[in-house]
């Protein structure tokens, strides 16, 4: 018998991918200003189908191509250090794409250097060209037309004749006119194009650090911090029905799909108008530039005058605190992070249309500078540790790449270029942080796995002046009190959150009060909105269609209506869904 060849690992398979996501990412925790190693591991996430990830990693890699060619920047001698290292005999294999290195290396002398070009300058050329051949295709796939263009414009201004780059833009405005209605010989205005996107929301498989939440070691932990905040309340397993992705015949069935979730109990009856939860969080973020407001709780300031208890920091003026106690826990807790760094000023009074996503940013921001003060990982702060982002397993997000495969899913984490990798990676340099040295705690799925947490848990309170959404806080208590559109809590927004029992509820007006064993539970959004309305909400919050009981009754009286207006104009054959974007006080 001859002996069997040796099994020769595909390169699609998902196992052999991520194993080599997690060699490349060990490769970076040891070389990280290594440019190359970046773009192999943004191919790796582009085969995975992370698209956002492999954006991530291409935009670092370009922002190393530039230190390489700009001797002024701050880690230049590390990154040309780097990649002197590879040789262009032959190009590293992910150069190697399409007409790339033809495009390149047309003007060589024969002997595979270009006439008066250093080997390094012929490789950090080719680089760049991939960076940005990566950067606009993963960014047409997160849905981020806009910034696709711009970075495939870029591209194709370094390498006017590459293949690749051209065919990028000609997907790109493709779909761009698909999304604007344009004709084929209508301009594309880039100004015009939607950059907003969504990704996979889920627990990566490379993610460590998401706690097992139904441990007995993780609810006692979280009892022994309720005990001070709700002292008549614990922490349980709470099951609860899945959201749906849209549209279903399920709302009709007596039993339907659940899952289990942490939720808040009653320990002993709580009585009507009774305070059943009071708490202080830091983790808080005010998007109004000068805005007289508490750093620490995001709570408005007193009056400054004679008899005020605000406090100002010392080393930078402008912060100021409500009271010793704020500014003692921001010193404890965040601040020195951020004291005197100008990061106060990123994201401030933005436009009504990144109201949301800038307030996401800065509670992004404030936790970074808590991980960073603190000296632990992001996802360990315990302000966010125990928060469910509503993730989905990984394998309900996969695309398959057959041919005759089925519609790829509809990804639920907002996405965008700016807020989710540009910004961040920004605000960390502000805070003089090595973006490189410390990709371990900043990397882009860190980012992501946070903004899924905030999400449909962070609270907002709106500005008396002109009502828009102005700080926005994580109380991680608060949102263990689950959702429902009947809720028997209600609550206000301040520096301590509150939640009481409701005098009534909202259906039937039923008598208010919490009888001992029962859950808390509580509204993230405007329940007086109708039931489409709260759907929409919770879509784009919380990843999918709330299935409580109130919304389940309430959609099936909708249909009915739906079907006897059918039957008596013969025109209408849906219900309008009205797309909510007002923030309320709510979750963002």
């Amino acid at each position: 018998m001859e002996p069997s060849s040796p099994s020769v690992p595909d390169e699609r398979d998902p196992c052999h991918l991520l194993a080599r996501r997690q060699e490349l990412t060990e490769a970076l925790g040891n070389s990280p200003y290594d440019l190359i190693l970046y773009l192999e591991r943004a191919v790796v996430y582009s085969n995975l189908a992370y698209p956002d990830l492999a954006a991530g990693d291409a935009y670092r890699a370009l922002l190393l191509a530039d230190e390489v060619q700009d001797e002024s920047f701050e880690y230049h001698e590390q990154a040309l250090e780097a990649l002197e290292g590879y040789s262009t005999t032959p190009f590293p294999d992910v150069l190697n794409h399409g007409s790339l290195l033809k495009d390149v290396t047309d003007d060589t002398d024969g002997e595979g250097a270009a006439e008066g070009k250093e080997p390094h300058q012929l490789l950090v050329q080719a680089a760049s060209v991939r960076c940005y051949q990566i950067l606009s295709l993963s960014l047409l796939l997160c849905g981020c037309l806009k910034s696709a263009l711009k970075f495939c414009e870029r591209g194709l201004n370094a390498a006017p004749t590459n293949k690749e780059m051209g065919e990028i833009k000609g997907y790109i405005e493709q779909v761009a006119r698909r999304k604007l209605r344009k004709q084929s010989h209508e301009v594309i205005d880039i100004n015009d194009l939607p950059d907003r996107g969504a990704v996979r929301r889920e627990v990566y498989p490379w993610n460590t650090y998401e706690p097992d939440r139904f441990a007995e070691e993780s609810l006692s932990f979280l009892n022994k911090q309720l005990a001070t905040m709700a002292p008549k309340c614990e922490v349980k397993v709470s099951t609860l029905p899945v959201l749906l992705e849209g549209e279903s015949n399920t709302d009709d069935y007596e039993i339907i799909p659940t899952c289990n979730q942490l939720g808040l109990f009653a320990k002993e009856d709580i009585a009507a108008g009774e305070t059943v939860l009071k708490e202080y969080s830091l983790l808080t973020a005010n998007n109004r530039h000068k805005e007289s407001t508490c750093d620490a709780c995001g709570t408005e300031l007193p009056e400054l005058n004679s008899s005020s208890k605000a406090v100002s920091c010392p080393e930078c003026y402008d912060t100021i605190f409500c009271d010793d106690y704020c500014f003692t826990k921001a010193q404890e807790q965040y601040h020195p992070a951020v004291c005197d760094t100008d990061v106060d000023s990123i994201a401030k009074d933005p436009d009504a249309a990144d109201i949301d996503q800038s307030l996401y940013l800065l509670l992004l921001a404030r936790l970074l500078a808590m991980s960073t003060h603190q000296e632990i990982h992001p996802l360990d702060v315990k302000e966010i540790k125990y928060i469910w982002g509503d993730f989905v397993p990984s394998e309900l997000n996969d695309i398959d790449l057959s041919v005759n495969a089925e519609p790829p899913p509809d990804w639920t984490l907002p996405f965008s270029f700016e807020y989710n990798i540009e910004i961040p990676l920004h605000i960390l340099e502000k805070m003089d942080i090595n973006i490189y040295e410390t990709l371990d705690r900043h990397d882009l799925w860190v980012f992501n796995t946070a903004y899924a947490k905030f999400r449909g848990t962070a609270s907002a309170r709106k500005n008396p002046r002109d009502g828009r959404p102005d700080v926005a806080a994580v109380h991680p208590f608060w949102c263990l009190a689950n959702h429902d559109c009947n809720p028997n809590v209600s609550w206000e927004w301040g520096g301590r959150m509150v939640l009481w029992a409701r005098e009534t509820r909202p259906v039937g007006n039923q008598a208010g009060g919490i009888k001992a064993g029962e859950e808390i539970l509580n509204h993230y959004c405007d329940v007086d909105l109708p039931v489409d309305q709260r759907r929409e909400w919770a879509q784009g919050s919380l990843g999918g269609w709330c299935m409580c009981d109130r919304c389940r009754e309430e959609s099936g009286e909708t249909k009915k209506r739906v079907v006897v207006t059918s039957k008596v104009d013969g025109g209408l054959d849906g219900v309008d869904v009205i797309n909510n974007n007002n923030n309320t006080d709510g979750a963002v």
